[in-house]
């Protein structure tokens, strides 16, 4: 018998699933997005004026180690070969990130080789912190208050809408410092942006026989489900149960769009460093294209700030109280009766695109084993952390 199944959410996650489990498994699915678009977050379009293919919700570079799964979207739309480059500027000058060779010799009037920069800033990290309890803690013992101050401080500050010592040590799990003179932002062997955009490799993976998707269809926790087998929620978890132990925390970014003629800054992005400065960088998207060719740009101002009840979630904070609250409704979730949650919302991690496309696979196959084994059915893409 042909099996019904749900899919909440059309982002990555929902169409890796949707695509996998059609083509292995006798099932017809529905996927809802309650916004107007495919592709959540990772949604590209057309600007009207210029023609430039925009990241609408912000810039996403697409990149991992894993062959399989840079092969898997290249099997829907080409991928080209990107390298990001990302300049920041603080107290008026204008630097190389991550912190690099350059960085180093540009930000102390130095001209150290890699050794002598190595031994260099080893001397300037806070050595009487032992154990960094806390962001500004790890990024001291690292590379001292004064890179901290010029690069991580202001930036911090305003993306996350609290002091950095207030944050977990773990958000900076590695001070990205490099003794040599790549500038070259990712660092994994497969890197590139989709040539027709991230829309139409989600397009492609769901243009199967089977799958029917419905866009502006809102799913809340009182929706009727029960002509459907198995529900896939891809959204945020606490939405899922109404909120009932209150809100998960989370930032989420606005946009100013602006136009300019030819080339505004250079490359596709500019973070500001400064807290006086109330953006936190500025993304021109021409520049993630650079095989296309316009004689206009557009490019926008981005702003992060606390998340409201009718914004739409990007980080998870992830503090302390946060954490608690994911374990009772994580509880709460894995009492239930064919429903699944996976994805960065529903999982309450900070993922990258390669990470949710990763995930969705390997669930898709432990889904499909189970089904076939008469097992039990997963119910989280990941074990809690």
């Amino acid at each position: 018998m042909t099996a019904r199944y749900l899919i909440i959410g059309s982002g990555f996650s929902g169409c890796v699933l949707a695509n996998s489990l059609v083509q292995n498994l006798d099932c017809k699915i529905d996927i809802w997005d309650e916004r107007a678009h495919l592709g959540g977050n990772c949604h590209t379009s057309r600007d009207e004026e210029t023609g430039v293919m925009v990241h609408r919700y912000g810039p996403h570079i697409f990149n991992t180690d894993k062959k399989e799964i840079w092969d898997f979207v290249n099997s829907f739309v080409e991928f080209k070969p990107y390298v990001h480059r990302v300049k920041a500027q603080s107290k008026g000058k204008t630097y190389s990130l991550p912190i690099n060779l350059f960085t180093i010799n540009q930000f102390f009037n130095k001209n150290f080789s890699p050794a002598e920069a190595r031994e260099f800033l080893a001397t300037l990290g806070d050595k009487s912190i032992t154990d960094p309890q806390n962001f500004e803690e790890q990024a001291l013992h690292f590379i001292g208050a004064d890179l901290y101050k010029a690069f991580f401080y202001g930036y911090t500050k305003k993306q996350w809408g609290c002091e950095p010592k207030a944050l977990p040590a773990s958000i900076l799990k590695r001070i990205p410092v490099r003794f040599n003179y790549d500038d070259n932002y990712h660092t994994h062997s497969y890197t590139g942006i989709p040539v027709d955009g991230y829309t139409a490799v989600m397009e492609k993976m769901i243009d199967l026989p089977g799958i029917e998707l419905s866009l502006n269809k809102k799913f809340t926790a009182k929706t009727d489900v029960g002509e459907y087998d198995h529900v896939f929620y891809t959204g945020p978890l606490d939405a899922y149960f109404d909120y009932c132990y209150g809100r998960l925390g989370y930032r989420t970014v606005t946009f100013e769009k602006f136009y300019a003629e030819g080339d505004y800054q250079g490359l596709s992005q500019m973070n500001y460093c400064d807290e006086e400065v109330p953006y936190t960088r500025i993304a021109e998207h021409k520049h993630f294209t650079p095989w296309e060719q316009h004689d206009k740009t557009v490019y926008f101002k981005e702003f992060s700030k606390e998340t409201g009840k009718d914004d739409l979630p990007y980080y998870p904070k992830r503090l302390e109280a946060d954490k608690e609250l994911l374990k009772k409704y994580r509880k709460k979730a894995e009492e239930l009766e064919s429903v699944s949650f996976l994805g960065r919302l529903a999982t309450y991690r900070y993922m990258d695109m390669h990470h949710v496309i990763g995930e969705a696979m390997e669930f898709s196959k432990k889904f499909i084993l189970s089904m076939n084994s008469n097992e039990t059915l997963p119910v989280f893409s990941n074990i809690e952390q």
